[in-house]
């Protein structure tokens, strides 16, 4: 009996995380071909490949950031970017967007820092990442502050705490590890050590 558990357990630890790598990667993959998937597949039905729509979405993505370098194309998207700023309740749900991308892709990465900090209260430190290092815009007693980003184990949901400068600690981690050991709630299989910046 006991011989039957452990092999159940191995084939838990062994298949489940490669299953549900696979159905993300499946759910991913049908999701960015079926954007603009739908509107091929009535034009090519029979002879509709999947893959054809995620390819149909790069290349027209690809053709809209070459445009958008372009003059008069370029104008009409600045054009359109600032109609959307300024279009009341839009203009919320688009600006978190677009920092939320521009965070990721653009030239000022957020998440490229990791930061240790102080638990308020108590000699427990959180790891968190860095998503802006001026909050001054937001209130100009904050110049002294960073936005540090604190991530919960085993979700998505976090919390964005602003910290006194002084009071943050650059760890010299890659962000990706300390990503993956803060959401496996410190079980990351990865041996690595996480050491302060002398």
């Amino acid at each position: 009996m006991k011989h039957i558990l452990r092999n159940f357990v191995n084939g838990i630890l062994t298949i489940v995380p490669i299953i549900l790598v696979i159905f993300v990667i499946y759910k991913t993959f049908m999701f960015l071909d079926g954007v603009l998937g739908s509107f091929l597949k009535p034009y090519l039905q029979e002879d509709y490949i999947p893959g054809i729509g995620l390819l149909f979405t790069i290349v027209v993505i690809t053709i809209l950031g070459w445009m958008s370098t372009k003059f008069f194309t370029g104008t009409i998207v600045r054009l359109l970017d600032r109609l959307l700023e300024n279009i009341p309740i839009i203009k919320s749900i688009y600006s978190v967007i677009k920092d939320t991308i521009n965070s990721f892709f653009g030239e000022k990465k957020s998440f490229s820092k990791v930061a240790l900090v102080t638990v308020p209260g108590t000699e427990a430190k959180a790891i968190g990442f860095i998503t802006s290092e001026d909050v001054e815009s937001l209130h100009s007693p904050l110049k002294d502050y960073v936005a540090v980003y604190v991530q919960q184990s085993f979700q998505i949901a976090g919390f964005t705490f602003l910290i006194p400068k002084d009071q943050v600690e650059i760890i010299d981690v890659k962000p990706e590890d300390a990503m993956k050991f803060v959401l496996s709630g410190g079980m990351t299989s990865k041996k690595s050590t996480i050491q302060a910046e002398e």
